[in-house]
């Protein structure tokens, strides 16, 4: 199994690490381990490394691309349990996290993982395969208006409604059990005049496809929990691939910076909240033209970054 693909903004991520040579690092999302063998390299003899994924085949990636490297420390699990996976470690404070939070082209472009609309295979989506739920089970199992709110909300779909209307009417009469059957069934819920932006089931298949790993629950979930684990100076940066992420990733960040909600006409704070830190940059950072040019990845990335006080 090869898990490749091109790192999304390698230069601007570890330039904004700020990477400590004796310094402890996580990388939440290990992916093809494109960015922690930038962060490697400048690390010296006593810098540390852990890197954790959820997909076996990145770890296999990972282990093979990184060899053996007494630094590094690699653990197949979900970024949300970075504090007890450190705590195992008797590690206390990191001076820095990252999280890529793009899918993989390893996993769009392996068919049997069911994640992308564009060959036909089985309806699976999740990143971790040894848990239960998969997209089959959302598509057949959950009712109409819980398909109606992940499509809309997830998805950000003009058409959920219709779509989940249509799903529930087909699956009645049989299971549905493909990524191609699924597309035709969204493709006759979207008027054709509106399907000009995209392939029709791109929204659709990133609703399934949260919903299925809990994405946006698990990154709500972890940041405040990852900023205190930094020591003073550490960074958490994240990449986000769409609005959903990263509105997420900037309202944490704004609270950390600013938890005071004393109201505005208090002349002094009395609730008590201390700022964790700052944000370093106020607006996201996006790929340069040159990186457009060669990796289509990179088109909707965004990098935003704290720094613990």
């Amino acid at each position: 199994m090869i898990f490749e693909h091109k790192s999304v903004l390698l230069k601007e991520t570890i330039e904004g690490l700020d990477i400590k040579p004796d310094g402890i690092y996580v990388d939440g999302t290990l992916g093809g381990a494109g960015h922690s063998g930038e962060i490697l390299k400048k690390l010296s003899k006593g810098g540390r490394l852990i890197g954790i994924d959820q997909d076996e085949a990145a770890i296999m990636t990972a282990r093979d691309r990184i060899g053996q490297d007494e630094r590094v420390s690699i653990v197949r699990d979900n970024y949300e349990h970075v504090p007890g996976i450190l705590h195992g470690m008797q590690i206390d404070k990191v001076d820095g996290i990252l999280l890529d939070l793009g899918v993989s082209s390893y996993q769009l472009d392996t068919d049997d993982r069911g994640f992308s609309y564009k060959s036909d295979a089985p309806l699976d989506m999740r990143m971790d395969q040894r848990q239960r739920i998969t997209a089959r089970e959302i598509v057949n199992g959950y009712e109409e208006r819980e398909l109606f709110r992940i499509i809309r909300d997830y998805g950000e779909e003009k058409f959920a409604q219709n779509i989940a209307k249509h799903i529930v009417l087909e699956r009645a009469k049989k299971p549905i059990e493909t990524t191609y059957e699924l597309n035709e069934i969204i493709k006759t819920s979207i008027p054709a005049r509106m399907r000009q932006d995209g392939h029709p089931s791109k929204r659709t298949y990133q609703a399934i496809r949260i919903e299925c790993n809990r994405e946006l629950e698990v990154l709500k979930n972890s940041i405040e929990g990852m900023i205190d684990l930094l020591n003073g100076g550490g960074r958490l940066a994240i990449i986000t691939f769409h609005s959903l992420e990263d509105r997420i990733v900037k309202t944490a960040y704004r609270t950390a910076e600013d938890p005071c909600i004393c109201p505005p006409n208090f002349p002094q704070c009395v609730c008590g909240r201390v700022s964790k830190g700052r944000v370093v940059n106020k607006k996201p950072i996006t790929a340069s033209a040159k990186e457009l040019e060669c990796n289509s990845r990179s088109k909707s990335a965004k990098l935003r970054i704290f720094e613990k006080a």
